[in-house]
């Protein structure tokens, strides 16, 4: 008879083509299942964080649902960081996990569904008469609210004969958010009144826009009322006109176009949360400009925001559409008043800082213009997210994927690359991650070179330090020796693990970067490029945190 573990495979099976792990005791079983049913690719990762990760990077390029598996115990600690990110940035993720028997915890166990609970998500525990029911509310909890689900197989459960297997139950899921109230009704027309009024009307989407779908829209909505477009840095890409675009808002935008963002008179907010960093800290918008918000939350997540539209943003941008004034109606003529390629234009920085190193702003815009066209950039966490968030453009919101900053972590870059190369498999995986994250996620070097191969580049911004500490603390007086890290050869570890790497200490050394990307993909390894920068330059967005904690 099928035995408990087998039941949650297949139940699982029915809902993704991938998942990542690390075998230990308490999850053999299901993997060993997992793969004999064979409609699962199984990636295996070096380190149960990693697997959270990859995981999760592979639901931010797909859409799909993130599955990973750890053992019980230390191996479940183990992801709680990852875990803890997947559910601050609302990733439906199943975490497939070992648990104590159900007599009761051994001296290594420990209180797991208390541990999910505190990083916020939620734990379904199978048994042996309810293990493909269990899996299908997990599925289905994970999906509905965009929350990692554990689903845990009690040790002494997982061999457990559990009879045939049943056919999964359908999901119920939630339709789109579209309200049809009279009061909500009036303010759409009042929000499209305003728009059509408006003389600098501004659009500004994030990633929320994105997972609704609402790009098309929001491009007819962008043309219709003659508004210059803007995005968050997790919504780059999702209009369609680049043309009339001035790039993410907040520390990583261009002044000059975050000083135009400033002079709109009506700016419409679709699928954004409008945190501290998008706002400038308060200071991204003017403060007589009329700020409408559309977006899922149950209100207005910023103070500034003068009308809140409740509802999901393609069906309200729709609306908005359908509520303007008859065609042949003026829209505003502000597009043609501006240059905004010019306001976009980052500065491009120096060949070398003052202290001889490389400027990391001459050293992004170097790699940006040798960068494979088809390209997904993956994000760890650090001071460094400015470079390539500044200069590396990419074509649409799934193509930036930055695991770490929902939960402002770092170290979880090297396995994002595996998740992101396995979901875009046609794709260069561009990783931008730090010498500090870089060394604590090093035992996933490995799992990036063997997925990615000659699709993966890694990108090592080596400073010697944790940037971000130095730059805000260091700056205070507080003593730097805790903040330094010693000059690691990120080129010779990577090489032994088989990759192709470089140290660059000048821009004719990234010369390299443009050799290997004029080789086809089956051709060449993966490429590690150490950067030795300078960490005197400090990104505009980190200037702005250290006036603000000044």
């Amino acid at each position: 008879m099928p035995s408990v573990s087998a039941h949650v495979a297949v139940a699982l099976a029915a809902h993704t083509q991938h998942a990542f792990g690390v075998m230990g005791n308490g999850n053999a079983h299901f993997l060993d299942a997992l793969v004999r049913q064979g409609d699962v690719r199984y990636t295996a990762m070096r380190h149960e964080a990693g697997a959270v990760v990859a995981a999760d990077a592979f639901h931010r390029a797909t859409g799909r649902l993130a599955v990973a598996t750890v053992t019980y115990g230390a191996g479940f600690t183990n992801t709680l960081t990852a875990l803890a990110e997947a559910a601050q940035a609302r990733i439906p993720l199943i975490l497939v996990v070992g648990d104590e028997p159900t007599s009761g915890p051994r001296p290594w166990d420990v209180d797991q569904v208390a541990l999910a609970a505190a990083v916020g998500a939620r734990t379904y525990t199978v048994g042996r008469a309810d293990a493909v029911a269990t899996t299908a509310i997990a599925v289905e909890h994970a999906l509905a609210y965009r929350s990692p689900s554990v689903l845990a197989i009690p040790y002494d459960v997982a061999t457990s004969d559990a009879g045939p297997i049943p056919s999964a139950p359908s999901l119920a899921l939630p339709t789109p958010l579209s309200p049809t109230d009279a009061y909500t009704s009036a303010r759409i027309e009042a929000a499209a009144a305003a728009l059509a009024k408006a003389e600098r009307p501004l659009l500004l989407a994030g990633r929320g826009a994105w997972l609704a779908g609402a790009g098309r829209t929001l491009g007819e909505l962008a043309e219709a009322t003659g508004a210059l477009t803007a995005t968050t840095a997790l919504g780059r890409g999702v209009f369609p006109d680049a043309r009339y675009d001035l790039g993410v808002t907040g520390g990583f935008g261009a002044e000059e176009a975050m000083r135009l963002v400033g002079t709109a008179d009506v700016a419409v907010v679709f699928g954004a949360g409008l945190n501290q960093f998008t706002m400038r800290f308060g200071s991204l918008f003017a403060p007589d400009t009329q700020v409408i918000q559309v977006d899922v939350a149950p209100s207005a997540t910023h103070p500034q925001v003068r009308s809140y539209l409740r509802g999901d943003a393609e069906v309200i941008a729709r609306r908005l559409l359908d509520s303007l004034p008859p065609v042949g109606t003026p829209a505003s003529a502000w597009r043609e008043q501006v240059d905004v390629a010019a306001a976009r234009t980052q500065d491009p920085g120096e060949p070398l800082a003052a202290d001889g190193r490389l400027d990391p702003r001459s050293a992004a815009t170097r790699i940006g213009g040798l960068l494979p066209e088809n390209r997904v950039v993956v994000s760890d966490g650090g001071h460094f997210i400015g470079w390539a968030n500044m200069y590396w453009p990419v074509a649409s919101p799934d193509r930036m994927i930055m695991v770490g900053t929902a939960y402002q972590s770092i170290g979880l870059g090297f396995p994002s690359v595996a998740g992101a190369a396995l979901g875009v498999p046609d794709a260069t995986v561009v990783l931008t991650t730090g010498d500090g994250g870089g060394l604590m996620a090093l035992s996933d070097l490995e799992s990036a070179i063997r997925v990615a191969g000659g699709r993966g580049l890694a990108v090592v911004w080596n400073d010697g330090a944790y940037g971000a500490e130095v730059n805000l603390y260091g700056l205070k007086g507080l003593a730097q020796e805790p903040m330094l890290i010693p000059e690691v050869d990120f080129a010779g570890v990577a090489r032994a693990m088989g990759a192709e790497a470089v140290v660059v200490r000048t821009l004719e050394d990234l010369d390299a970067l443009g050799e290997w990307t004029a080789r086809p993909a089956d051709e060449r390894p993966f490429l590690l490029l150490d950067l030795r920068i300078s960490g005197s330059v400090i990104a505009p967005y980190q200037e702005e945190i250290i006036r603000v904690n000044s």
